[in-house]
């Protein structure tokens, strides 16, 4: 078995509970099935036991985090565990009050989602009417002193709007604008079709964000996530399976990343039956992509495979239908074609899929 390295990150998953509909949303689809959610005493040992495994950094996720009455408190424990607490939020359940209780809590961070820089393709996208309210809430976010990372899902129905989008983000005066091709998992995945740019669209949004990399380094930090499908090269999916990020469900589910429950075969261990340390270090699940025993060629005789780890695991599943296969999105795989085509299967009229609108059985019928 390989050694585990140290994990540097966790997200919590506190809750699949959201206001919003949003149609790219990365929690599964099935999400109406989860059980309870971990309490305020298990979520609290769970950040004792990732400080002591070595975690710095802690993501409060969701879902909507806010709609977790004890926020106040894990905040609190985080703070008390010495991590470093981002909060990541929709923003439309905040309020002066709030903002200030986390603050005197002793949260580090916030990262706001918006979903477009004009309100009618944003309140499209999330399904509800929001985007005053973000706007409003981001101002607030500065006020109060936190740190403000803006956060948009870039795909077809905005990716127009990049240079308006940086223009807000300079306007609210945020500290970093993270420009988030969409990844096409979960609802993103039942989406794919009205979401994917076309080439050209991806091509010169990708442009003017360089651009503007350039223009405001050392004002405004801006990151372009690459789209897959469309830049032709795999990525390091979280830096490679179990090495240094570990995501948490609401349920307590321990994950490499958010997405790795639809590889089949695979049971993550809760937190709420073992110790994190040990689900890290000796779970199957998480073991079973860790280091490069497990590659396939062209993985295995590869030279980049210390640098992109075979490209994500999820993805190759939903592509190619083997989690060992090397990522599709890569040139060498010999799936590689099923990316072309899906580059060209875009559809400008095609109906969008909420994500509250469709249970798990709907979608299967499909």
């Amino acid at each position: 078995m390989t050694t585990a390295p140290r994990p540097y990150t966790l997200v919590a998953e506190l809750t699949y509970r959201c206001p919003l509909r949003c149609v790219y949303c990365s929690n599964p689809v099935d999400f109406h099935r989860s059980r309870a959610e971990l309490s305020t005493d298990e979520w609290r040992r769970v950040f004792c036991e990732a400080a002591e495994l070595g975690v710095m950094q802690l993501h409060l996720s969701g879902g909507e985090p806010v709609l977790r009455d004890d926020l106040v408190q894990l905040i609190e424990q985080a703070r008390a565990c010495d991590l470093y607490t981002n909060l990541i939020t929709g923003g439309t359940l905040l309020d002066d009050d709030k903002l200030r209780h986390y603050r005197e809590a002793g949260l580090d961070h916030i990262q706001l989602s918006i979903q477009g820089a004009a309100r009618e393709s944003a309140e499209m996208v999330a399904g509800v009417r929001s985007h005053r309210k973000k706007l409003d809430v981001a101002r607030l976010i500065r006020q109060i002193g936190f740190p403000l990372t803006l956060n948009v899902v870039i795909h077809r129905l905005n990716i127009a709007e990049v240079p308006e989008l940086i223009a807000l983000a300079l306007e609210l005066g945020a500290d970093r604008l993270e420009l988030a091709n969409t990844q096409f998992y979960a609802w993103a995945d039942e989406n794919r079709r009205a979401l994917m740019p076309t080439r050209e669209q991806y091509d010169r949004a990708e442009e003017i964000a360089r651009a503007a990399i350039a223009k405001y380094r050392g004002t405004l930090e801006i990151a372009f996530v690459q789209n897959d499908y469309l830049s032709g090269e795999p990525k390091p999916c979280m830096g490679g399976w179990g090495r240094s990020y570990v995501c948490i469900n609401p349920t307590g589910e321990v994950m490499p990343c958010h997405a790795a429950a639809v590889i089949p075969g695979l049971r993550f261990e809760s937190v709420r039956d073992d110790a994190l340390e040990k689900i890290w270090r000796d779970s199957p699940a998480m073991n079973a992509f860790r280091g490069d025993d497990w590659m396939m060629e062209p993985c295995r005789s590869c030279a980049r495979k210390e640098i992109d780890f075979g490209g994500c695991r999820c993805q190759a599943f939903m592509l190619a239908g083997n989690a060992a296969e090397a990522d599709p999105i890569c040139r060498l795989s010999p799936h590689h074609g099923i990316v072309e085509s899906i580059r060209n299967d875009s559809g400008a009229d095609e109906p969008l899929i909420y994500r509250d609108a469709k249970t798990s059985r709907e979608l299967a019928s499909r």
